[in-house]
Order: C-alpha cells, then sequence, then structure tokens
C-alpha cells in the first residue's frame, strides 16, 4: 500500500538553464491526469511541504502538482554555467526580484502543460509565490484557468526590520552555527503563525535550513532578499490579470507579516473576484486554520471549474 508520504515524494527532476545558472527542480504530481491541472506554489522560506495536505485531498478531484523552489525543499541553489561567473552581478546571485526563480518556474510550468491537451491549470501561491504567479502570467506567458492568492507578497509595502537587520549584517549572520542558528530559523517561523505550531511541524518546515553550511547560508540569503524585493516591473500591471481570469484572494486576520489591509489593497490593484479573510489565522495559515483554508480551496475551485 502507498503512504501519503511516498505520495507526495518530490520524485521527478526538471532541468533548465538560464543566462547564467543551472537548475534542477524537484516535483511530482498525483491524481488523475484526466483531471483539471491544479499547480501550489510555496514561498520562502518554506517548501512545498506546507501543500501536502490540501495536495492529497485536492488530488481526488484535480492533478495535482508540487515542486519546490531553487534553494528552498530538496530543490539545490542553481549553479553558475562555466564561463558565466563575471556576469553574475550581486542582484543577480541574491535574486532580489525573484525574476530568476519565476523564469524558472515558468519553464516548469511550460513543460507541464505540454501533457494538459489545451487545458489551463488553477494555480494557488502564498507568501513571495504570489509575486512569481504575477510575473509568469505577466512576463511569460503562463496561462492559468484562475488564480488564488493567499497572503502573498505582491504590491510594495513597508520592510520589515528583521529583513533590513539581515540584510545589513548578513556576513555576521553567516556565522551562526548550530543552536544560535536554530533558534533564529524557530523564532522566524514562530512569528509568522498566529498559533503555537506543533513540534512536528515545526521540525519539518526548518529542517532544510539546518542541513549544512551552504543551507544555513541560503536561509540569510533568503531573508536578504526579501529586504530588497521589488514588484515595480509588474505591479503597474496587475489589472490585465484580473480582467482575464478569476481571482480569489484568502488572508489571516492576525498575519504579523503582511497586515490584511495588504488584501484590499492587492484585491484592487489585481480587480480580484473577492476577498476572504480568515479568523485567527497568521501568514501561515495552513496551520493556523488548516480546515477553514481546506474549505474555501475547495469551495473556490469548485466555483471556477463550473464556470
Amino acid at each position: 500500500m502507498t503512504s501519503t508520504a511516498d505520495l507526495t515524494t518530490l520524485s521527478q527532476r526538471f532541468e533548465h538553464n538560464t543566462s547564467t545558472h543551472s537548475y534542477t527542480i524537484h516535483w511530482t504530481s498525483l491524481g488523475s491526469t484526466s483531471f483539471p491541472p491544479l499547480v501550489f506554489i510555496h514561498g520562502t522560506p518554506w517548501s512545498s511541504r506546507v501543500w501536502v495536505p490540501f495536495a492529497l485531498s485536492l488530488s481526488n478531484y484535480f492533478h495535482v502538482y508540487l515542486f519546490d523552489n531553487p534553494g528552498f525543499g530538496e530543490s539545490p541553489l542553481g549553479k553558475p554555467l562555466p564561463g558565466k561567473e563575471s556576469e553574475i552581478t550581486p542582484k543577480i546571485a541574491l535574486d532580489a526580484d525573484l525574476a530568476q526563480q519565476s523564469a524558472v518556474y515558468a519553464a516548469l510550468f511550460h513543460s507541464w502543460a505540454k501533457e494538459w491537451d489545451g487545458q489551463k491549470a488553477h494555480v494557488v501561491a502564498h507568501d513571495h509565490a504570489g509575486l512569481m504567479a504575477l510575473r509568469g502570467y505577466l512576463l511569460h506567458g503562463c496561462e492559468y484557468a484562475s488564480l488564488c492568492l493567499i497572503d502573498v507578497v505582491a504590491i510594495a509595502t513597508s520592510e520589515k526590520p528583521l529583513f533590513k537587520l539581515v540584510a545589513e549584517n548578513e556576513n555576521v549572520f553567516k556565522q551562526l552555527t548550530g543552536p544560535v542558528f536554530e533558534g533564529v530559523v524557530e523564532a522566524y517561523i514562530r512569528d509568522a503563525a498566529h498559533k503555537p505550531l506543533s513540534k512536528e511541524t515545526m521540525e519539518t518546515l526548518k529542517a532544510p535550513w539546518l542541513r549544512s553550511k551552504e543551507w544555513r547560508e541560503g536561509f540569510v540569503r533568503q531573508m536578504s532578499q526579501a529586504n530588497s524585493r521589488s514588484t515595480e516591473e509588474v505591479e503597474g500591471r496587475y489589472g490585465e490579470v484580473g480582467s482575464k481570469i478569476p481571482i480569489r484572494i484568502i488572508w489571516g486576520r492576525d498575519d504579523q507579516w503582511l497586515p490584511v489591509e495588504i488584501a484590499d489593497r492587492l484585491a484592487k490593484a489585481v480587480n480580484a473576484k473577492e476577498v476572504v479573510v480568515i479568523e485567527e489565522a497568521g501568514h501561515l495559515i495552513m496551520y493556523d486554520q488548516g480546515e477553514r483554508l481546506g474549505v474555501e480551496l475547495a469551495w473556490w475551485l469548485n466555483s471556477v471549474s463550473r464556470s
């Protein structure tokens, strides 16, 4: 009998080169290929594991895709191509506006789309995946059936003090090891949740960043990236998206990272069909109110699939 862990293991590999880097993305899909495609995109500093319960449930009705972004979970950070080192500026190395991650995601998306026989995928995005999904649509020709944005980074906001602190002291944070570094990671993750996280959940979320010096530095890099992220290239075009596909925004009332008032600003920018605010939920809404989020996702996907 196949276990749920086996079903969501990222057993597939996708290789892609940009002009400066090579990438290997770990991914999987579940559910019948005859079902409508559904893509889940995670944010930072998470991985596809945050979507597992929802993917398993919805795979009874959709062909669900899970993947880890470059430098997250099971997918390694991109490697510089031979001879391209001189072209990799500090901004490209940091990938502050998610340009390269979005381009890799788009390439992966298009590789899947070849198997969809003209169908378009429903996309669910959390955190900086919101910006990735919108960039994919506006800049890379990714066509969606619908888009659900959950506590996403997508419009300009005031910077988070911790991101600024890490960005200004990156070398200091890269020197942290052992229990001190683990404590920083735990505190950061804990701040994203409104309710206490279980020990098992905390271990799942922090484990990738504790594996080695490379991954510890990767965590610090993601914090610095968050401080420098730019939405300017696409933010002015968001209205194009909502005029062509249905968009739903879901937000945790108690999100300490991205205050709930951002949801209404974003809704106006993207011409969202509706905004749903979930009580007693923080940024990690999938753990704070997993059952409620599951119901909202199922209702939304059923609605747009029938329209």
